[in-house]
């Protein structure tokens, strides 16, 4: 019974996201408690939804303050020298452009936020694309590619989603993959020199007058917007202050939450003395942070009503019952392998929360841990961000002003390389084992 229960469960929760009936955050309330009162849970239910929002409460810290400070960066201007120098080195040459495009994406990804991203990319980036006659469905390709790699960051969408869903930590999860991100990170970009020679073959360089160079220094200005004026030794300040974070986010010394808590404190309170500017600059973001940080605990409630109820047990073993032995220790290949498909035909929310647990648990029965399995599901994120189920991709479409479906089919090809490289990485480095 509390087999069928499950599924039945899944299958609601991921036909109520897959078809808009209801967003994540409601589904991920109220179907597990719905289907925890028909199987007979109600009095447990308090408890069990308690014990997931404890469990994945330092996750939601993480999203909390990494998703604030990399917010106030951007309006703060740190990366505004870097779209300037991007503008300024590029013109005339199609192949700088391409790549410049590619680099200034994968900088700006780090906000974790990918419509951000597009807006200002794409809006700086546009008019030296359509000056030079570049094919349009370059542009929001080599857009789109790195940030798909950098959404795999802890504050990203996918990596908070899974580590929520399995109560793993970000050092679990994200440290041992960086080195498979960082060779992805590089493969975008020589797809993007792959594209700009091409382009370059096609149209040669062209010198490109005053007109248009001003043209595209003022888009690149009118999308950066910071809201306020920055002294450079505050620039310097800043600038140092991420890189400290960063620096210790890989050392892995103290907790990921409490390194943005405190850089995001100390930000704030250099670059805004006053309580009033303070407390506008949170209110400036809290949309986001609301839209993220809720859905977690609405994970937290799922995770705790599918464990408690002893339905991931039941889950666990019919999965396991299914896969033949000689096949079991290849569980996290399988997952690493099938995560594309699945996150493009599924959104985040259901692969993460309704399918990678189960995969987790049927994992553990060949002693293989849920951060491996964690690890392996991200590997096709790439591959997802050309889903139809995706908000952003509209985003960037809209602003290249291409057709959705030629976007897929023109960048479907070099995200699913991009894919295979990151498993390729994942797998060297042993950070998703063969088996």
């Amino acid at each position: 019974m509390l087999t069928v229960l499950a599924y039945s469960m899944i299958a609601t929760f991921m036909a109520l996201i897959m078809t808009n009936r209801m967003s994540a955050l409601i589904a991920l309330i109220t179907v597990p408690i719905a289907f925890a009162i028909i199987g007979g849970f109600g009095p447990q239910i308090p408890e069990m939804a308690m014990a997931g929002v404890k469990g994945i409460a330092p996750t939601a810290v993480l999203l909390l303050f990494a998703i604030l400070y990399f917010g106030l960066m951007i309006d703060l201007g740190l990366f505004d020298p870097l779209i300037r120098v991007v503008v300024r080195i590029c013109h005339g040459d199609p192949l700088r452009i391409i790549v410049g495009t590619a680099i200034l994406s994968t900088v700006i990804s780090l906000d974790g936020d990918g419509s951000t991203t597009f807006l200002l990319v794409v809006s700086a980036m546009m008019p030296l694309h359509r000056r030079m006659g570049i094919n349009p469905l370059i542009l929001p390709a080599v857009t789109v590619l790195p940030n798909a790699i950098i959404n795999i960051a802890p504050w990203g969408g996918p990596t908070a989603r899974v580590m929520a869903s399995l109560k793993v930590d970000a050092s679990q999860v994200f440290l041992p993959l960086v080195p498979a991100i960082i060779l992805t990170c590089i493969s975008a970009i020589l797809i993007a020199a792959y594209l700009g020679l091409k382009e370059r073959r096609r149209l040669g360089v062209i010198t490109m007058n005053g007109e248009a160079e001003e043209e595209a220094r003022n888009a690149a200005d009118a999308a950066m917007q910071a809201v306020v004026s920055r002294t450079p030794m505050l620039q310097l300040f800043n600038g140092l202050l991420t890189v400290a974070i960063l620096v210790l986010l890989v050392m892995d010394v103290l907790p990921l939450g409490l390194i943005f808590m405190v850089g995001f404190a100390i930000a704030l309170t250099v670059n805004f003395p006053g309580i009033n500017a303070q407390r506008e600059r949170i209110e400036a973001h809290a949309g986001s942070v609301l839209m993220v940080v809720s859905v977690v605990f609405g994970a937290g409630v799922f995770t705790g009503i599918l464990s408690g109820t002893g339905m991931t047990t039941a889950l666990a073993e019919s999965v396991v019952n299914v896969i033949p032995t000689a096949a079991g220790e290849y569980i996290p290949l399988i997952t690493a392998l099938l995560s594309g498909p699945f996150t493009f035909f599924l959104s985040n929310d259901a692969f993460y929360f309704g399918v990678v647990p189960v995969l987790a648990h049927a994992a553990a029965a060949y002693d293989i841990p849920p951060e491996v399995i964690a690890r392996a599901s991200l590997i096709g994120q790439p591959v997802h961000m050309l889903s139809p189920l995706v908000p952003a991709a509209y985003v960037l479409t809209g602003l290249s002003k291409v057709e959705f479906g030629a976007h897929q089919r023109f960048t479907l090809k070099w995200a699913a390389l991009l894919a295979l490289i990151m498993l390729f990485g994942a797998v060297v480095t042993g950070a998703v084992p063969i088996f």
